[in-house]
């Protein structure tokens, strides 16, 4: 449902307008002055704002450099040319002379609307080519992963609830994406929210909304990523690491197909398909009372399992070819390759960062690179000794064992110890800050536990 504002300083004409509008499905606030439009509304948030020429203050026109990438129409009672053109050339996506034809206001309304989607879907298209993976796909062909594009094949057309299920930097928003772009609500926006990126007092307001007043600090209404994903779909990454009140408006919304903003006494109809993800155990942290069960049970409709890099047998190697071409390319380096041993080197490597471990390691490669071929040496990784077991110089966060990196060492131990440390203890035991812990997670894309025991 779109959210559109009407802004007019005639009381009829605003609540005539509003009644059309919402007659056709629209969601519409009003205000009857720019003024009052900036003080009462966060104008970027909306849709579309249909606006009149001439208001008490500030011109309707003002409106434009404040909407962001919101389309404004203007409304005039001086249907000339020079009034048309100078809206235009102001900014403004349309314009409509007053009185209008109810007709004639839905016809442009509509357009502005699917002008502004096409311009959202563009924007997205763009950013899938320059994503970090080539050609924004899923590369692989083992058997794990052939029957991954079989499940993702299948379930993708449905408006079913999917979970997946995978380490950290194995391209679960890949995943997420394939489902949503093989699926009937491709043309419409997928909105992807990182839940363990949002601080915890936050992520009400970011995810559902809220209206002005709901809390210190809501000086106007805020449009929620949810209903920002009206009609297409939501990607919760990390949704283990979503706080309990969250999760109760989340299952909410599975279950009514609705959203209430902070603050707000009605509630909105939405739709849109969830697509979850987690290298949690959500059903361990479901029985210890840190997720919702009932949340889980809605969550766990339909799982998708991606297999961590180590397991994925030559898939690696054909992943680093890719990857190595575009690093290539994007740095603007001499054509590489890689040398037997680099080869052997990355089969034999456990790679507990994934994929993106393997791409950080490979653009360093390329930029050390001083000859023609990149070397085992060049990509830093250490396949000599066995897996790490724990020891007790690993549990009180002495050194690492021996032959282990400590870029190694620290993802190992993180991982390890999260569900039982807080965040303190943690860096307490690596000998590091809290500031430290965090830049770490942040460069090795480990998201930071759930902050329940831990003082901000």
């Amino acid at each position: 449902m779109s959210y559109i504002l009407v802004v007019d300083d005639e009381q009829v004409i605003r609540t005539s307008l509003k009644r059309l509008l919402e007659r056709n499905g629209y969601d519409v606030a009003e205000a009857g002055s720019v003024d009052e439009a900036l003080l009462q509304h966060q104008i970027d948030g909306f849709d579309l704002i249909i606006s009149d020429l001439r208001l008490p203050g500030l011109p309707g026109t003002a409106l434009i450099d404040k909407a962001g990438t919101t389309p404004v129409l203007i409304m005039t009672s001086f249907a000339s040319i020079r009034s048309a053109v100078d809206a235009v050339k102001a900014g403004a996506a349309d314009y409509i002379a007053k009185p209008f034809d109810h007709d004639d206001m839905l016809l442009t309304v509509d357009r502005i609307l699917r002008e502004r989607l096409l311009v959202r879907q563009n924007a997205a298209l763009r950013q899938e080519v320059a994503r970090a993976l080539p050609d924004s796909g899923i590369i692989g062909s083992c058997a794990a992963m052939q029957e991954l594009h079989r499940r993702i094949g299948r379930v993708a057309p449905l408006n079913t609830t999917v979970l997946v299920l995978g380490e950290s930097g194995t391209g679960k928003e890949l995943v997420a994406r394939a489902l949503h772009e093989q699926s009937p609500r491709r043309n419409a926006p997928l909105i992807s929210v990182n839940c363990a990126a949002i601080p915890e007092s936050l992520i009400e307001s970011e995810l559902f909304g809220h209206e002005k007043g709901a809390f210190t600090g809501a000086q106007g209404v805020r449009k929620g990523l949810v209903e920002a994903a009206d009609g297409g779909s939501l990607f919760l990454d990390e949704i283990g690491e979503l706080p309990l009140e969250a999760q109760a408006r989340l299952l909410r919304l599975l279950q009514e197909k609705e959203v209430r903003r902070l603050g707000a006494t009605q509630s909105r109809k939405i739709d849109v398909r969830l697509i979850a993800a987690t290298h949690r155990n959500l059903r361990q942290l479901a029985a210890n009372g840190q997720f919702r069960e009932d949340l889980f049970f809605r969550l766990n409709v339909v799982e998708l399992n991606l297999p961590p890099l180590r397991e994925r047998g030559d898939d690696i190697l054909e992943i680093a070819s890719r990857l190595l071409a575009r690093t290539v390319e994007r740095l603007g380096t001499q054509p590489l390759s890689f040398s037997s041993a680099a080869l052997d080197a990355m089969n034999r490597y456990h790679w507990p960062g994934n994929i993106r471990e393997l791409e950080n390691a490979i653009e360093r490669a390329v930029i050390l690179c001083e000859g023609e071929s990149i070397t085992p040496e060049l990509l830093a990784i250490e396949v000599a000794e066995p897996e790490p077991e724990e020891t007790d110089a690993g549990e009180d966060g002495g050194e690492p064992p021996a032959g282990l990196s400590l870029e190694d060492y620290f993802q190992h131990f993180v991982l390890e110890h999260q569900d039982q440390m807080s965040e303190t203890e943690l860096a307490q035991k690596l000998g590091i800050s809290r500031k430290t812990l965090w830049e770490r997670r942040q460069r090795f894309g480990i998201p930071r536990r759930r902050q329940s025991t831990d003082s901000l």
